[in-house]
């Protein structure tokens, strides 16, 4: 028997006389160390001596003048020490994935309970072939194993969500902030700018309702830059048609379910429970019940293609649940056979419109005449709209510069210094590219390092940042014109790379080296001046791979991951 009694471990490992004593320093790599033992290798296999030095299976810290191991240990290192526990519980969890791979059967058997588990579940979305039908479908891509984060940064992001969510709603009411914002924005940018000619028509008209509905999430890495120690960064931002929750919901059981067949019972309790639908729904719902009419309904805007439509039933399901009337239609639809009467208020169909939930309408390509045309009827409207047009232009790529820029926060938090000091914790480097000195400086920087930074344009839902090479080639084209006002720049964050298999339809089942990116959930309500609801709801994890400058599950890159929280 192992001498590390305090892992119940079964396997013939270790009998050093100082074996059974766990560091306290080292708790945290005591998932990584318990995996590795675990029952996932059945055949024997002869014990190894390795004197003097440090065995991967049995804490990497400390050097055991005699270690008497199983195969699975044959991965050692030849120093005194390993440098923290990061590197303790990186290179045993790499010990273990490696050795995964040694036999393929286990891991063949491993990754097909897997897909039966998040089928079970509910991770499941329409294939790409038949994505408007669901006769078809398939698991959700998703990595087989999840995630080590430090739990000190999952809290900070959880507290810091709340913070973000009344910052969003005080810009979206400051005019004169956006106005001066988005500025340059406007004149380069076309999308942006009709999305600010609705904003100004309506602040000039007055605005028809002040039941105002946020649901945002908050993106963040974790940058190692040169140090050890990594810093929570944020990358955006999300303010319109923020989406994943349904599955995320789902993922938690799948790992957990995953951790249990390998014997972990209590490292699946390190994988936080998520229940965001809900609870964002929830939000939802207290708009419809501030509206004040029982028979509207809530009109979900979506778009053509409805590959993720299963994620929206999730929400028309709870929503359901409490009695709330659920539609969905188009921008086209609502151009054709939508209206307003003489009080503003919304009408489609013979139906009273409460609510208006965007699933579209935050990128170009979702817009036609008509569609903004009806864009502009539905601000116009009576009808509580998430986002309305303001919170929309506040997530714009362009706000988020500019609130890096001293004394804004300020503005918005006046006499509340640890709150600006919580946000602006949270800031990557973010630089102007507006026309003038400190855009011509911005410009020569990326220019000198380009793989330091991301240019990012004013636009969402994955796949628009530039990089490396690219960010030389559209700067030295726009760089004397204003073209360049379109973009921002930012200091790319560094992750540090863990491994695991991402487990996605149609691809080749491969270890890979991942970043992941650690998305916060939030919702807000206001009725005129007093703030209804304030919350962080829940989160989301994405994994991609290493070699893939960008994260997007849209796109089919990412896979959806949870947190393992150390």
């Amino acid at each position: 028997m192992c001498g590390h009694t305090l892992l119940g471990c079964s396997a013939q490992v270790c009998f050093n006389k100082d074996c059974s004593i766990i560091p306290p320093s080292l708790a945290s790599a005591e998932f990584f160390i318990n995996l590795l033992h675990a029952d996932i290798f059945e055949e024997d296999s002869p014990e190894t001596t390795h004197a003097g030095q440090t065995c991967l299976l049995c804490f990497p810290s400390t050097v055991y003048k005699q270690c008497r191991c199983h195969r699975m240990c044959s991965v050692v290192e030849e120093a005194e020490s390993v440098a923290g526990v990061q590197g303790s519980i990186t290179m045993a969890r790499e010990a273990m994935l490696q050795q995964l791979i040694k036999n393929p059967e286990r891991l063949k058997d491993l990754v097909d309970e897997a897909k039966d588990v998040a089928l079970l579940s509910g991770l499941v979305i329409r294939t790409k072939e038949m994505a408007n039908s669901s006769e078809v479908v398939t698991y959700y891509p998703f990595s087989l194993f999840p995630t080590p984060v430090p739990k000190a940064a999952f809290l900070q992001a959880l507290a810091v969500q709340t913070h973000f969510n009344t910052l969003v709603d005080k810009i979206s009411q400051d005019p004169d902030f956006l106005e001066e914002a988005l500025a340059s924005t406007i004149q380069a940018d076309d999308f942006t700018a009709k999305l600010f000619d609705i904003y100004r028509h309506v602040q000039q008209e007055g605005r028809s309702q002040s039941i105002v509905v946020g649901l945002l999430r908050s993106d963040y890495m974790l940058d190692q830059g040169e140090g050890k120690t990594s810093s929570l960064k944020q990358i955006e931002i999300n303010t319109i048609s923020v989406g994943g929750f349904g599955v995320a919901d789902c993922l938690p059981e799948v790992h957990r379910y995953m951790l249990r067949s390998l014997g972990l019972l209590e490292e699946s309790k390190c994988v936080p429970d998520n229940n965001v639908t809900p609870k964002m729904c929830a939000a939802l719902a207290k708009s419809w019940e501030l509206y004040g009419q029982k028979k509207a309904v809530i009109m979900f805007l979506f778009e053509d293609v409805k590959t993720s439509i299963i994620n929206h039933r999730c929400m028309e399901k709870e929503l359901c649940n409490r009695n709330i009337p659920v539609i969905r239609r188009k921008f086209e639809e609502v151009s054709r056979r939508g209206s307003l009467d003489d009080d503003k208020k919304l009408f489609i169909d013979g139906l009273e419109v409460a609510v208006v939930y965007y699933r579209t309408g935050y990128m170009p390509e979702h817009y036609t005449e008509k569609a903004w045309d009806a864009r502009l009827m539905m601000e116009r409207s009576m009808a509580v709209k998430c986002p309305d047009i303001g919170t929309h232009l506040a997530g714009t790529k362009k706000v988020q510069q500019v609130l890096t820029k001293p004394g804004v926060l300020e503005k918005f938090f006046p006499d509340q210094p640890q709150v600006v000091e919580q946000i602006r914790g949270t800031f990557a480097g973010l630089y102007t590219l507006d026309m003038g000195p400190e855009g011509d400086k911005t410009v020569e920087m990326s220019l000198a390092a380009p793989d330091q930074f991301v240019l990012k344009p004013q636009r969402e839902g994955g796949g628009n940042n530039i990089y490396g090479s690219d960010i030389c080639q559209v700067l030295q084209r726009v760089k004397e014109s204003t073209e360049r006002m379109a973009y921002i720049l930012m200091d790319k964050i560094q992750p540090a790379s863990v491994q695991n298999f991402m487990l996605r339809r149609d691809f080749p089942l491969e270890i890979s080296n991942c970043d992941s990116e650690l998305g916060m959930y939030g919702v807000y309500v206001r009725q005129g001046k007093d703030t209804v609801m304030n919350e962080c709801v829940g989160h989301l994890m994405r994994t991609k791979s290493s070699e893939i400058s960008e994260a997007s599950l849209a796109s089919g890159v990412s896979v959806m991951d949870s947190p393992l929280l150390l």
